[in-house]
């Protein structure tokens, strides 16, 4: 089953997107992920075997970006 998880970034441009790609490219339970930089809330788009957002958040943070994930 996929899970589809959504966050808040600050992740807005080309370079800061290539800083987190490889760390959520490594994550083995990640199947694919985009960023959308042209939204106010840079919206981290994560699909997932898992539904492990404090994994995803812990991620982002470690690379030095904010992150947090959106209520429905």
């Amino acid at each position: 089953m996929q899970h589809v998880l959504i966050f808040k970034t600050n992740i807005a441009t080309p370079e800061a997107r290539s800083k987190v790609a490889p760390v959520l490219d490594q994550q083995s339970f990640i199947d694919r992920w985009t960023v959308d930089m042209e939204d106010v809330d840079c919206v981290l788009r994560v699909v997932a075997a898992e539904p492990v957002p404090e994994r995803i958040i812990a991620l982002i943070n470690a690379s030095a970006y904010e992150c947090a994930e959106l209520e429905d």
